[in-house]
């Protein structure tokens, strides 16, 4: 025999050798590799036992199926590797990210390949032997990481169709009245703290794309995203129920423990900015405080009807923050205009045009309870000034601002006014969330920057 052949020949029973080393220690291999996940992967180290349990099954089975190959020499089939398919499932159900996923399979083949080169000893047939594998090796690694991915992602977007499924049941239900009693649904429901004996204080809000029509995909996309952003902005508490219903996001966002409608409409506001500078626009309704999922029909209702007070270009219009006296103003009909005195009508469309000092004053006059001085120094000018402008609005209108009666005409005048459709809207809803608000800030409650 030559030396050549010699050579192939002690090559060959090395590989042989060193295969069967390798399926005589499968299950202190697939230990050693568990091991050395939970030490790299804090996400596997979290997990209980009984996991840990099934990471080393699904880890012997890889072995077993790697060795099977190579000691055939053969390519790999997906036949061989079939059990990859629920160990997947089972990963994405327990939570483990895809990332901490597929790094747990590289570690083990890592392992794997370590044991080949310590049972390949430093004689060169072994060495040559262990370089034969590697091919077959990286083969067969490629082919069942990319099964292992492929399974875990299709699992993944099973497991979000079925909660958005069940998320569309479960709203649909609520709107109609009814109450989740069983299966999934009534899970849903609890999860999101809206099960049947909950009587935590909820809103409804009401979100549709604002601004110029996009293409039907980038509306979808839109809406999705902005539907995800509104589900987190509530904070602690239990989970809020968001879904894309046709063309509007409708979400039911619980009030947790020490969070005030304020608080939640600040977050919402601050959802709109954040997702205006990735070029989404939102007009949002938000209803009032709702005790009960009971409720929640009237304030879908609610939120959907005062969608009308936002402007074209995107804002909120949040009831919490609105008063009774303003709503009905901003609902107000043409009949309600023409009941105004002409006079009052008239000095409020001149001084809307030379900055509204005369309608400041009113409001800073009813404010302070007929006071004044108090008025004057909210305006921060001079009483004889503040004193002067209530003469002028006396003589135009022929209304005194002492008189209960008629300081109260001129505050429907106003609301009346503002109320008015200038720039899609916008007058009417930030007038009355500034006096409710108390600040000078309107647009930052508005218009998403």
């Amino acid at each position: 025999m030559s030396t050549g052949s010699s050579t192939v020949a002690a090559v060959g029973a090395e590989r042989t050798r060193i295969l069967a080393a390798l399926l005589n220690d499968v299950e202190a291999l697939a230990m050693a590799a568990v091991t050395t996940i939970k030490e790299e992967i804090p996400a596997y180290a979290a997990q209980d036992p009984g996991f840990h349990a099934d990471v080393f099954d699904h880890v012997v089975k890889h072995y077993r199926a790697k060795l099977a190959v190579l000691l055939e020499e053969r390519t790999a089939t997906a036949g061989d590797i079939t059990f990859t398919r629920r160990a997947a499932m089972r990963r994405a159900r327990a939570g483990v990210a895809l990332a901490d996923y597929i790094n747990a399979f590289r570690i083990g083949h890592r392992v794997f390949w370590e044991a080949v080169l310590d049972r390949a000893g430093h004689t060169y047939a072994g060495r040559e032997a262990a370089l034969l594998l590697a091919a077959p090796l990286m083969r067969y690694s490629d082919f069942a990481s990319t099964h292992t991915t492929n399974a875990y992602m299709e699992f993944q977007q099973y497991a979000a169709a079925e909660a958005v499924r069940e998320s569309r049941d479960l709203l649909e239900t609520l709107l109609a009245g009814a109450v989740p009693t069983r299966g999934r649904e009534l899970a849903a429901a609890q999860a999101h703290g809206l099960g049947p004996e909950a009587r935590t204080p909820l809103l409804v809000v009401i979100a549709v794309l604002a601004g110029p029509p996009a293409s039907v995909t980038m509306g979808a996309d839109a809406r999705h995203a902005a539907c995800a952003a509104i589900a987190r902005a509530s904070g602690s508490g239990p989970r809020t129920l968001s879904v894309v219903r046709q063309s509007e996001i409708v979400a039911i966002p619980v009030l947790s423990p020490g969070t005030g409608p304020d608080e939640l409409c600040d977050r919402l506001q601050e959802v709109l900015r954040s997702l205006a500078t990735e070029g989404i626009r939102l007009a949002m309704g938000i209803s009032t405080v709702s005790a009960g999922t009971a409720q929640i029909p009237q304030a879908y209702l609610e939120a959907r009807a005062v969608l009308d007070f936002v402007p074209e270009e995107g804002g909120v219009a949040a009831l919490p923050r609105i008063t009774p006296f303003q709503y009905l103003a901003l609902k107000a009909d043409d009949t309600a205009r023409h009941l105004v005195d002409p006079r009052i009508t008239a000095l409020l469309a001149e001084d809307r045009e030379r900055g509204g000092v005369l309608t400041a004053t009113i409001r800073a006059f009813a404010a302070a309870d007929l006071n004044l001085r108090a008025a004057a120094e909210a305006l921060q000018i001079h009483p004889n000034t503040a004193q002067y402008r209530l003469r002028r609005i006396q003589e135009r209108t022929g209304r005194s601002l002492r008189s209960i009666n008629d300081l109260v005409e001129l505050l429907v005048a106003i609301a009346l006014h503002d109320a008015l459709p200038t720039n899609a809207g916008r007058e009417r809803l930030a007038t009355a969330t500034n006096e409710r608000r108390g600040s000078a800030d309107v647009r930052s409650f508005h218009e998403p920057r």
